[in-house]
């Protein structure tokens, strides 16, 4: 990853200077949203207060896709690295800004681009397909990139006979082995939030519950996904609370997904899974540390700025594009 902080601002406390209380975040965001001509994306994980502020609320790989087809000059991505350098993968003449520059991502930091790169070299007939949550880097390692939604049609679009590389992460590779019955070879990442779910919670939340349908992301550990109602992106879960008659649900995601949930269902119920330590939800360290003041502050002096170099974005853009092809050609 290449992430050029401006240096000079940061020496001088812009980022964490003390903010005047009486500033009202909100109206100051919108206008220097306004002001600067710029698009603020935020991921379903975001907390309540930034997704009610931004001008996209979605996944990752579709926020992108709508900020570049804005006119907007400047991208703010409330969400975490590999998100805004995806953004800057699809708008590279636009600014794109990450209110915290350290909102890392456990699943894309468990694969080193340089030690994919050699794990790579171990299968050399293998067409390497990639999570799209991880670094840019990783994806100009690959020939495909894929979602959480489109990973099984993906890989079952491909002949039979082609040997296949998955990454990063080893849960989503499980559920596609699963689903398409294709003999995957797997890097062993993982994305936290996603692998600390209590089975024993979740078996005693139906039991009070026993209406209530249990959701899953398939980056879950198979034991999870095993009795889920459900299994899908974090898009496709959100569609699913509002087309299925239930009342309840239980969702095993971070935690930020159910405020959109609730929006959009006003009279229904929803339960996070509960994980295996003593806290209620699942929320993402990372995805928590944007705030509002860092919103204003990354608008105001326009940092920290997401750059990567021409050639890892042109690699990139391959991966992807071929991905959207054959979407396209399945009609996904």
């Amino acid at each position: 990853m290449s992430i050029t902080f401006q240096k000079d601002l940061e020496a001088k406390g812009f980022i964490d200077v003390p903010i005047d209380p009486t500033v009202d975040l909100v109206q100051e965001i919108k206008r220097l949203k306004h002001e600067k001509n710029a698009v603020i994306l935020a991921h379903y994980y975001q907390d309540a207060e930034i997704q009610d502020l931004a001008d996209y609320i979605g996944d990752s790989l579709g926020l992108s896709q709508q900020a570049a087809k804005t006119d907007a000059d400047v991208i703010v991505f409330a969400g975490v690295h590999f998100m805004a350098e995806t953004a800057k993968i699809l708008s590279p003449t636009k600014k794109v800004l990450l209110p915290d520059l350290k909102a890392g991502c456990s699943l894309s930091d468990s694969c080193p681009p340089h030690l994919f790169a050699k794990f790579k070299e171990l299968y050399p007939d293998h067409l390497v397909i990639t999570y799209v949550n991880c670094t840019a880097e990783l994806k100009a390692l690959s020939d495909i990139v894929c979602t959480s939604s489109n990973a099984v049609e993906i890989v079952e679009s491909l002949p039979l006979e082609q040997k296949i590389i998955f990454g990063p992460d080893r849960n989503l590779g499980d559920y596609v082995k699963k689903k398409t019955g294709r003999d995957l070879v797997l890097w062993n990442g993982a994305c936290m939030v996603h692998e600390i779910f209590s089975q024993e919670k979740i078996d005693a939340l139906r039991e009070t519950y026993p209406g209530a349908k249990f959701i899953a992301h398939p980056e879950c550990e198979d034991h999870i996904l095993a009795s889920a109602d459900y299994i899908g992106s974090t898009s496709g879960m959100l569609k699913y609370t509002i087309e299925n008659e239930s009342n309840t649900f239980i969702v095993a995601t971070e935690s930020g997904i159910l405020h959109q949930m609730q929006k959009a269902n006003p009279g229904k119920t929803f339960i996070p899974a509960p994980p295996n330590n003593a806290c209620a939800c699942n929320d993402c360290p990372h995805m928590k540390l944007n705030t509002l003041e860092k919103l204003y502050t990354c608008l105001k002096y326009e940092s920290p700025e997401i750059t990567l170099p021409e050639d890892v974005i042109n690699r990139a853009q391959r991966p992807i594009a071929r991905m959207l092809e054959i979407s396209e050609k399945l009609g996904l």
